[in-house]
């Protein structure tokens, strides 16, 4: 089986092919299979210190991706989305402990909050996240803020 990549990188440093194939898969997972009819180019991806983590195939398809952004205070992860053909082999938990990972390494703010759909909050708890407030509504699907302390080093 040909190897798949993680990477990870600013979203300024990313070629067009690469953005666009990940705005893509965006778009196939949260406006077409869920629905969700938002403009998903929100702005973010631009703001300085936003990561990009992605995992390709050989032939550079994106199968699953995920963002970071820095805020002042906390890091934000969001966008988590895995490829329908690529989901149950884990992707998306390679792209979780690398984002966390890099959240560690990178330090300050000692925060990483995430605002995942509810039916997955036990998913994201094996990470360390914890439920920090109420289930809302966001576009129809129920979500739950979530908090992972990060310890130094």
């Amino acid at each position: 089986m040909p190897e798949l990549q993680l990477h990870l990188s600013a979203t300024e440093d990313l070629s067009a092919t690469t953005l666009y194939r990940i705005l893509r898969l965006r778009s196939e997972i949260f406006v077409v299979e869920q629905e969700c009819v938002y403009l998903d180019p929100d702005g973010h991806d631009l703001e300085p210190g936003t990561r990009q983590l992605w995992i390709s195939s050989p032939d550079g398809e994106v199968l699953a991706t995920l963002r970071v952004l820095h805020d002042p205070d906390a890091w934000r992860i969001g966008r988590v989305a895995t490829a329908t053909a690529a989901r149950s082999r884990g992707l998306a938990a390679q792209l979780m402990r690398a984002a966390v990972d890099y959240t560690r390494a990178a330090g300050t703010p000692p925060d990483v909050v995430l605002n995942g759909q509810a039916h997955l909050e036990g998913w994201y708890e094996n990470f360390g996240f914890r439920r920090y407030g109420d289930t809302y509504d966001e576009d129809g699907i129920p979500h739950v803020p979530m908090r992972l302390e990060v310890a130094p080093h």
